[in-house]
């Protein structure tokens, strides 16, 4: 095992429990939503038809949940992003999802933003494994409107 990775490990190791600033706010717009939806080809009416939104269970449209988590990985601020340079680190990768869940909607117009909490660091597969709860509260509810375990590797 090469000493930077040992390094990095016992700095990260050091920061478990430590959680990031919140991010800036960011406007999730009805342009946005309807080009996730063209991209992903889910064209259900809770997210792109304005008028049947009114009279629907939110009262308006909303973001998808998968659009919601694809924004996420673009604000959040994570404890290892903020923190000092590891020495060697090549690079970091997403590695995937623990956990997501979305508790409340995202509708259009919204601001969200971001937090997260290093929970995780584990060396595998000469990489560092961290695992962040990230989540993402939207301005002016009280309930976020997505909460994710995510998991990235550090390459040395």
């Amino acid at each position: 095992m090469s000493s930077n990775l040992e390094n990095a490990y016992e700095t990260l190791t050091a920061r478990i429990g430590e959680s990031s600033a919140s991010s800036d706010w960011f406007e999730v717009t009805q342009g946005r939503i309807n080009e996730f939806a063209e991209v992903t080809m889910d064209h259900q009416w809770i997210h792109i038809d304005e008028d049947r939104a009114k009279s629907g269970p939110f009262g308006t449209t909303i973001a998808h949940g998968h659009l919601t988590l694809s924004i996420m990985s673009h604000l959040p601020k994570t404890v290892v992003e903020t923190g000092p340079r590891l020495e060697g680190q090549k690079m970091t990768i997403n590695y995937g999802f623990n956990k997501v869940r979305f508790p409340s909607p995202v509708p259009v117009g919204a601001r969200i933003r971001t937090t997260s909490t290093l929970k995780t660091v584990e060396i595998k597969n000469g990489m560092i494994e961290t695992m962040n709860e990230v989540v993402v509260d939207v301005e002016g509810q009280d309930k976020p409107c997505c909460v994710a375990e995510s998991l990235a590797r550090m390459v040395f």
